[in-house]
């Protein structure tokens, strides 16, 4: 049965994890992230798990022992932000490569420098062409559901990937909200067991993971891990739909909200989407048709799933928590704006990085976005497209 509860994101994540009891959890501390593996630590302390709780020496040892752990056959799993996870850069690849599918929980922080430990998404953005899922949360609940989902998606037997479960650092990690919490009985049976069709240990027949690549056989593997990728999508909405099946909650690729018969509209990830939502409210009340997607996926990206929603849109705004340092624009930006090369009537659209190092952004902000929008519906003209929005400077950001 489901209950009602107070946690913050962090307690959530470590919840999820209990719920599930994995074989092996690598913990090394990093800011905003170090809650998740201290509450973990006290239920294995209490006995509420069966895991294997390793302590290491950095983030690198600690994704390289979720990688051991996975190839033997266990369900491992670990939790890191910013230059944790930059740390794990190297191995973020080869356990990709090997096809295991190792649980991250990444609590985004700015990765440094210069040094700040508050939330924009240049962590994850920075290692989102490593061949892991990706899947982001907009509040503590979402947090919480997007983990009891993460296993099901990677371990399939046509995806078999490691999978990040996003969400905002100190903003959801350390924010207490209302969120419901399902039976762990109830979460047990909707995860399932791990069952690896290959693994190094209780097999007869020798098995190799994470060996040198030759030429004639590494890019065949590379190939297979992209189609592995593709397929991630069907499996993310199967799995998607048994959650709402079975707990109630709905879940897709992104959520759109009133873009029924929206004319200008915002593309986001993560927490922002709920102040982006208040605006949206506000301008609806003026008879402003806006409209916002919140990106929940963003490995794989669904490109032909928001080019069929943005089809109507006049204008469109994609704002980046995150550099891209291409001169072009931040990451998501470019992403979507490839998604609608060949869509026959394309909107206007303008890229706007905000929020970078954890700067503030407010609902009036966001109204000013919707705002920019209307006016290059009138003029019929994007003009500058790579803005800025709440930087200290003369330079041209959002009017």
């Amino acid at each position: 049965m489901s209950r009602r509860e107070r946690l913050s994101g962090n307690e959530a994540v470590a919840y999820a994890m209990k719920q599930i009891d994995p074989d092996v959890f690598a913990a090394f501390p990093i800011t905003p992230s170090t809650e998740i593996p201290q509450y973990f630590a006290n239920y294995v302390a209490n006995g509420e798990v069966g895991t294997e709780y390793v302590t290491v020496e950095s983030e690198h040892s600690s994704m390289s022992t979720c990688m051991g752990a996975s190839a033997a056959g266990a369900r491992a799993i670990t939790a890191t932000s910013s230059c944790g996870l930059a740390f794990m850069y190297e191995v973020l690849y080869v356990v990709a490569s090997a096809r295991l599918p190792v649980t991250l929980a990444v609590v985004n922080r700015t990765l440094s420098g210069p040094i700040n430990i508050n939330n924009d998404h240049s962590d994850s953005m920075g290692a989102r062409d490593t061949g892991w899922i990706q899947i982001y949360s907009e509040n503590n609940q979402e947090a919480y559901d997007n983990y009891l989902q993460a296993m099901r998606i990677s371990e399939h037997k046509d995806v078999r990937l490691p999978i990040m479960i996003c969400q905002d650092g100190f903003i959801t990690s350390h924010a207490v909200e209302n969120i419901i919490l399902e039976d762990d009985d109830a979460v047990k049976e909707f995860v399932g067991e791990y069952c690896p069709e290959h693994a190094l240990i209780g097999r007869d027949a020798p098995l190799a993971v994470g060996p040198y690549d030759t030429q004639p056989f590494c890019m065949e593997h590379k190939v297979m891990l992209a189609e592995a990728m593709k397929n991630a999508k069907k499996q993310i909405l199967e799995v998607a739909d048994d959650f709402k099946k079975k707990f109630g909650r709905e879940y897709g690729l992104f959520e759109e909200y009133r873009m029924e018969d929206a004319d200008v509209a915002l593309i986001l990830i993560g927490s922002t989407a709920g102040t982006a939502k208040v605006a949206v409210d506000r301008l609806r009340d003026e008879g402003i048709k806006a409209g916002l997607i919140k990106l929940r996926v963003f490995r794989p990206f669904p490109a032909q799933e928001l080019a069929e929603s943005l089809k109507n849109i006049k204008a469109v705004a994609v704002m980046d928590k995150s550099e891209g340092f291409s001169s072009q624009g931040g990451p998501l930006f470019c992403e979507v704006r490839s998604a609608c090369y060949d869509m026959p009537t394309r909107p206007l659209m303008i890229n706007v990085v905000y929020g970078l190092a954890g700067r503030d952004v407010a609902a009036a902000d966001v109204e000013r976005v919707y705002r920019h929008l209307l006016k290059i519906c009138d003029t019929g003209d994007a003009g500058e497209t790579y803005l800025h929005m709440g930087q200290r400077s003369s330079r041209k950001e959002v009017l």
